[in-house]
């Protein structure tokens, strides 16, 4: 299953559904390290096949993604099969009463730049606030930081301060732009395919043969 930006009926959507053939935002004048090319993403790996993960921190669909299949993805990465490119994107942020898809987003992008995306990744869906309510603090998610050894003072300034704020809305911008509907939504060499390891795993094997 996957958690509809339809759902949440939003202009932006509407006006990117229907317009297709719109220009692609304009990339803000930072982004984390690691980024891709198009600065609206996480790299990880180095393999030959490309595989896109469209992801919101609040998406409770994107946990259960994270759960079954987020170790074949690293896996995959690992044994050099494969780029693993994460959009963390922020449409949920109105399911919390402080922003919390976009500020995850943007602690996600200062992992990143201590080289702690995927660890930080999985700590922030191990410990997912559900919707409706408030998401964690900005305390919070230091606190998260630092279980996964990210305790140095730019991490520290950086999640207080939402410097990745408008990278997250860009990465969304961007996602909404391609024709993404939803998350998570999962791409194998720019496919769309079912958010699963078996999926993936599957299309990534014929594209390595």
């Amino acid at each position: 299953m996957r958690h509809s930006l339809w759902m949440r009926a939003l202009p932006v959507v509407l006006l990117a559904r229907a317009a297709p053939w719109a220009s692609m935002p304009t990339a803000p004048g930072r982004v984390p390290a690691h980024a891709a090319p198009d600065g609206d993403g996480v790299v990880v790996g180095s393999g030959p096949v490309v595989v896109d993960a469209y992801i919101d921190f609040q998406c409770p669909f994107c946990r259960a993604f994270e759960m079954s299949s987020g170790d074949a993805l690293r896996a995959m990465a690992a044994d050099g099969l494969t780029t693993t490119v994460y959009h963390p994107m922020d449409f949920l942020d109105r399911a919390s009463t402080n922003h919390y898809s976009s500020r995850a987003a943007s602690a996600s992008g200062c992992a990143s730049d201590g080289g702690r995306f995927e660890d930080y990744a999985q700590a922030l869906f191990a410990n997912q606030p559900p919707e409706g309510g408030p998401g964690l603090t900005d305390d919070q998610l230091v606190e998260l930081g630092s279980s996964v050894g990210l305790t140095d003072p730019g991490f520290v300034r950086c999640v207080p301060s939402h410097d990745y704020v408008p990278w997250a809305d860009y990465v969304t911008q961007r996602a909404l732009a391609r024709g993404v509907s939803g998350t998570p939504t999962t791409l194998v060499d720019g496919v769309p395919v079912p958010a699963n390891a078996r999926a993936i795993s599957t299309a990534v094997a014929s594209l390595v043969r």
